[in-house]
């Protein structure tokens, strides 16, 4: 209702404005070429002389013309502004236009039935980007950990933090059986496959890492070195099982080497 109103007031009142700029615009331009016919006609009177010749090069315009071309030029501005003051607000027209081209929507959308259209996100790299990480809330007092080598409580540290493993930062040793092997060594070293690293529950805990040889390769799985010999003794059944593996297959690589040289041997002969 309060549009509907709003575009009569505008439209009754351009209609006043207009007709009364043109009733006086109409009026003053009339005693403007009456005056303008009777001075022409005086300087068309006379007779010229003849020393005289009776075409006379163009004037200007006279001042008084440019002044009411100026005033004319004003009040049309006036007029104007006073139309876009008085619709302040578009019309239903000019509403239902906009409304199309907004709805021109470029590429895949959805139409979310909540009077907007949603477009998809094509880039799976920017939706990763805008994922929100969410901090683990504060450890409370009654729910401090204790330190498995040095027996003390402490709050939070990279080891429970990271591998889930009760060790305060204090003790945490990076040269020992706290360091940190990588994918391949685990398999080479403690003789473990793909399942035993990641089908067996619990599956073990990793940290991801640029590759120092080439970073376009790929991110390096780094675990951690006490969970892979853990891990180790439970797939072999203990240590002596494991180190007698371990020997059979460096038996093993000496025989495939030994017969490989022999066949080369052979081959040169």
């Amino acid at each position: 209702m309060g549009e509907e109103l709003s575009e009569k007031l505008g439209e009754e009142l351009s209609e006043e404005l207009g007709e009364e700029l043109g009733e006086e615009l109409s009026e003053e331009m009339g005693e403007e070429l009456s005056e303008q016919q009777q001075q022409e006609g005086e300087g068309c009177s006379g007779v010229a002389g003849p020393g005289q010749s009776t075409e006379e090069p163009a004037a200007a315009l006279p001042a008084a013309v440019r002044a009411q071309i100026e005033r004319n030029r004003q009040r049309a501005l006036l007029l104007r502004q006073a139309r876009a003051a008085s619709q302040p607000y578009p019309s239903a027209s000019a509403r239902s236009q906009a409304g199309a081209a907004r709805l021109r929507v470029p590429g895949r959308a959805v139409d979310t039935g909540g009077g907007f259209l949603l477009e998809e996100a094509d880039d799976e790299e920017e939706a990763a980007a805008r994922r929100v990480v969410h901090t683990p809330a504060p450890v409370m007092k009654a729910d401090y950990l204790q330190c498995g080598e040095c027996g003390r409580r402490f709050m939070d540290s990279y080891l429970s933090a990271t591998f889930d493993l009760a060790v305060c930062d204090a003790c945490r040793d990076n040269e020992g059986k706290h360091q940190l092997v990588s994918r391949t060594e685990a398999k080479t070293e403690f003789l473990l496959k793909d399942c035993d690293l990641d089908g067996r529950e619990p599956a073990l805990r990793f940290v991801l890492r640029k590759n120092p040889h080439n970073p376009r390769w790929g991110d390096m799985k780094l675990y951690l070195r006490l969970q892979v010999e853990g891990r180790s003794l439970d797939v072999w059944g203990g240590e002596e099982a494991l180190q007698e593996a371990r020997e059979q297959r460096h038996h093993g690589r000496d025989r495939r080497q030994q017969k490989r040289f022999n066949n080369k041997s052979c081959a040169w002969r």
